[in-house]
């Protein structure tokens, strides 16, 4: 039964389907599958819908009557997020002064901009952020501004800065003396002296270096860091903070944004020579200190990068396609350019073949050298000291100090006898006090260099001592009481092989030629860039003479000299407007003629007429200058009235009876005529200051230096006459008893600090209290090594530059500068540094984009440029008075010093601690600073060989 049962289902189901498919066709099985997939998915949907419904009003249900209240903070707050911000209103001020705020804005406003704004608006619309962070930039700032009021800033800049950068200089100055001790040629020289520089560091400052933080630029950074979140410390409130977000973000703009930067900068050693280019850019090149410059050099790149920029215009001028007169010139300029190629290539040979050889030491056995007569000697100051030191050294000192003693004795006798002559025509009678002082300095003199009792004693005839001793017993003395001794005494000096003959074969008087520019090189002499080269570069070959009576031109009356001006005209160079005369010069000789034309402007006439007439003081009454014309000086009426009258002045300078009674007049005045840049001598200011220093220089000569060089206990007599002198200072002159009584003792040559340490703030009992002299003297002592001289001239340097400070500005000096620095820290100067600023990192108000560096060679030429500019406006006053060698030397030195990053960088992060150590004192930076140095391997190995040497003694 079942059996059938399924039978029927299957064939009532199969007719079912075979009817289905006739009557509705194949594709219903397909329309019938999807009316029951909907009709399934639409049951679905409702249910999910209903049930949503349902869930939701239970829920609702179930909250209000089982959960409790929530709290209602969190709906508060989405309910102000929800709110549209309200508009923040901000301080703009920072300085209480517009000025300085305006800018300051404008910086702040950058900064956000170009480091947060530009990611931080990715991230985030809402500006409460940024607001915080400018409000937190704005108080730090008031902060600063208020401690910056209250701060005074004069011993900052006239004694801090200055100590800095002399100990700076001491240090540099020390590792060039500690590599050059060693003597031995290093691949890499410059990080040798990087790293002795430091290392002299730790020995002088003995608790900080700052090697970590100059030469490693990850250490740099942390040092920055450290340093900002101090900062922000000091200056922000508490809240702000602590709030590491905000505080990190000011941190990394400040440090990384600002400081990084400007540091970089400022230690770029070729920002710097662009920097002392541009500053002396009024100066033109001049030939001879450039090829002083490149025979200098001992940079193999300097001299390879000159050499490449003379080829490159060497090939130009050889393309040019000229005629006419424009052959000569261009035949001159390529001339001089193999000139300077020639030298660059020998310059470089030298170098590399390791054959350098000091000039100094091998000028004293090569050749002949110039002849000084020791006369001159004695009257020159740079060529004194080296005859001093070797006196000293052979034990002739008594003799030396004896001459000089009775020069100073005689001028001062003779000062005193003037004054006290005009004191009796005025009828006050003071003779007998004066003469008892006069009598009083001579048996000084007498008993210190004379008697039985001098230690060290002058040799010389009895007789002449006997009669002295007699005369002073008997007789009032005399300005000429010593004249005789005196002449023998220098007759032994220039006669005894012990003395000044001996002293022209040591290595001191080579010394002194070079420092009065007399020395010829002998290293380039018979080599292939010109033979006979003066060691200054001269291309003529021609001593430029230090010491102004030796004029050894030869005065051969057959050789004719003719010189007339044949033409004027004016000139427009670089904006200035003058008038240049053409003058023909015909020179004639037994076997031969020339004729050149040179150009001279009126102010080297003037010139030249000011320095023949200070040499030749009776030509002032014979020859007459055209006088000078403020306006309409370009006239061409004017011209040649003016061309007549310096023909008119010419043909009188060269007339042979004016030549005769001034031989050594030729010199200058073939020096003026030569066809070549008139070098200019002593400039306007200097005059001014010979007007007031000469009348003591000539009617003292060396009366001061000689006084200043007694052994102590006559210069303590001295001073002590200096004191009844002052009791009758109204009655005899305030001015003659200061210059010539007021005196102090012989100072031996020695170092007056430590070789290791500081350079401390006092330098001398005089010199504390008057603020330049103090700069001055100390940047002296430092650039040109002055305390390795004897302590004499560092004596006579010092009165120099108090004469010169006196006449110049006066007692009131110190008030002028503080009025200086009140000037610089003034409002307008502040606004003026924010501006540059913001102009420096955002021209245009657009965030400046990083220089690219520049190439080698155009560096290398600008630090050739450098140095030959600085050598160039070193006034000729200050060589004669510290000689030529030292002066070149200590202007290279200090060129040098600014060619190293990594010492640069010390030098402005020492400026930047001592400006925060004086910004704010009582927040110990000084031991903050030390603690962030800490890490200085350069400190961790002075600390280990100073336990190393410390530790035997202990043991013991």
């Amino acid at each position: 039964f079942s059996l059938q049962t399924s039978l029927s289902i299957w064939g009532w189901g199969s007719l079912a389907v075979v009817l289905f498919l006739v009557t509705f066709g194949l594709f219903s099985i397909f329309y019938f599958a999807f009316y029951i997939l909907c009709f399934v998915g639409g049951g679905f949907v409702v249910t999910l819908l209903f049930g949503k419904s349902n869930s939701e009003k239970y829920l609702e249900q179930c909250e209000h009557s089982f959960l409790p209240c929530t709290s209602v903070g969190i709906p508060k707050c989405i309910e102000e997020m929800k709110r549209e911000a309200r508009p923040i209103k901000i301080d703009r001020r920072l300085t209480g002064a517009n000025i300085i705020d305006e800018p300051l804005q404008q910086v702040i406003q950058f900064s956000l901009r170009d480091y947060v704004q530009y990611w931080y608006y990715t991230l985030s619309d809402d500006e409460s952020f940024l607001l915080e962070i400018r409000q937190a930039l704005q108080y730090a700032l008031v902060q600063f501004s208020a401690r910056s009021k209250e701060t005074d800033w004069q011993p900052y800049f006239t004694t801090r800065l200055v100590d800095d950068f002399g100990t700076h200089l001491r240090v540099f100055r020390k590792a060039q003396q500690r590599i050059a001790e060693k003597g031995d040629q290093m691949k890499d020289q410059a990080e040798e002296l990087v790293d002795t520089f430091f290392e002299v560091e730790v020995e002088m400052e003995k608790e900080v270096c700052r090697d970590l933080v100059c030469t490693s630029p990850k250490d740099e950074e942390g040092f920055l860091r450290d340093l900002c979140e101090v900062l922000l410390y000091i200056l922000l409130p508490p809240g702000d903070f602590q709030n590491k977000i905000m505080r990190y973000f000011v941190r990394e703009i400040l440090s990384r944004g600002f400081l990084l930067p400007l540091i970089n900068q400022l230690s770029d050693p070729d920002y710097i020579n662009q920097y002392v280019i541009w500053m002396i850019r009024d100066s033109n090149c001049n030939y001879e200190a450039f090829m002083n410059i490149i025979k200098l050099s001992d940079n193999i790149g300097e001299l390879e990068a000159v050499k490449d920029k003379a080829s490159e215009e060497l090939q130009y001028l050889r393309s040019l396609d000229t005629a006419g007169d424009d052959i000569n010139t261009i035949k001159n300029q390529i001339n001089s350019l193999l000139y300077v190629i020639k030298v660059c290539d020998s310059r470089i040979q030298r170098l590399q073949s390791g054959k350098e050889i000091d000039t100094v030491k091998l000028a004293a056995n090569f050749g002949k050298l110039c002849t000084v007569p020791l006369d001159h000697i004695l009257v020159d100051n740079v060529a004194l000291q080296f005859f001093m030191d070797y006196m000293q050294q052979t034990g002739g000192q008594a003799h030396l100090f004896f001459w000089m003693t009775v020069e100073g004795y005689r001028v001062t006798a003779q000062q005193q006898l003037e004054v006290l002559q005009s004191r009796q025509k005025d009828g006050k009678h003071q003779t007998n006090q004066t003469k008892g002082l006069l009598r009083a300095a001579a048996f000084g003199v007498y008993e210190q260099y004379l008697s039985e009792k001098a230690s060290p004693r002058v040799n010389i005839d009895d007789n002449l001592v006997a009669k002295l001793a007699e005369t002073l017993n008997h007789e009032d003395p005399t300005p000429e009481i010593f004249d005789d001794i005196q002449r023998k005494v220098y007759e032994l000096m220039l006669r005894d092989e012990r003395f000044y003959p001996s002293f022209k074969q040591n290595v001191l008087y080579v010394r002194m030629l070079a420092e009065l520019d007399m020395l010829k090189d002998p290293s380039f002499r018979g080599s292939d860039d010109g033979e006979g080269e003066s060691f200054n570069g001269s291309p003529t070959g021609s001593i430029n003479l230090s010491l102004d009576d030796l004029s050894n031109v030869p005065s051969d009356e057959t050789v004719q000299l003719h010189a007339y001006i044949s033409d004027t005209g004016v000139c427009n160079d670089h904006g200035k407007t003058y008038a240049l005369y053409a003058i023909t010069v015909h020179r004639r000789n037994p076997n031969s003629e020339e004729t050149w034309k040179t150009y001279r402007r009126y102010s080297d006439f003037h010139d030249f007429h000011m320095r023949i007439t200070e040499q030749f003081e009776n030509l002032a009454n014979i020859l007459k200058l055209p006088g000078k014309k403020t306006f309409n000086n370009m006239d061409r009426e004017f011209l040649e009235k003016r061309k007549k009258d310096l023909n008119a002045y010419l043909q009188l300078l060269l007339n042979p009876e004016m030549m005769k009674a001034s031989p050594a007049l030729a010199h200058y005045v073939y020096d003026f005529l030569e066809n070549k840049a008139y070098s200019k001598g002593k400039g306007d200011f200097a005059r001014k200051m010979d007007t007031f220093v000469n009348p003591l220089r000539n009617s003292m000569r060396n009366v001061s230096n000689a006084v200043k060089s007694l052994p102590d206990s006559l210069a303590e007599g001295m001073t002590k006459m200096s004191d009844n002198m002052g009791k009758m200072s109204e009655r005899l002159g305030q001015d003659i008893k200061q210059s010539f009584f007021k005196v102090p003792p012989l100072i031996q040559k020695t170092y007056s600090d430590p070789d290791h340490c500081r350079v401390a703030a006092p330098i001398d009992d005089n010199v504390d209290d008057n603020i330049p002299l103090r700069v001055m003297l100390l940047l002296m002592d430092e650039v040109f090594d002055l305390k390795e001289r004897n302590q004499w001239l560092r004596r006579n340097i010092k009165n120099l530059l108090q004469q010169l400070i006196r006449a110049t500005y006066g007692d009131t000096i110190n008030r002028k500068i503080v009025d200086h620095v009140d000037w610089m820290t003034s409002p307008e100067q502040v606004a003026d540094a924010v501006k540059r600023f913001r102009d420096a990192f955002w021209p245009n108000g657009i965030l400046a984009e990083t220089v690219p560096r520049r190439d080698k060679a155009i560096r290398m030429r600008t630090r050739v440029a450098g140095k030959t500019k600085l050598l160039e406006v070193m006034p000729d006053e200050l060589k004669h008075i510290i000689g030529a060698e030292t002066t070149r030397k200590g202007i290279l030195r200090v060129f040098e010093m600014f060619q190293h990053t990594q010492l640069n960088k010390r030098m402005v992060y020492v400026f930047l601690e001592r400006f925060l150590e004086t910004l704010f004192p009582q927040n110990k930076f000084h031991e903050l600073f030390n603690k962030l140095h800490s890490r200085s391997k350069q400190m961790q190995r002075y600390k280990q060989r100073l336990h190393s040497t410390q530790a035997p003694s202990l043991q013991k």
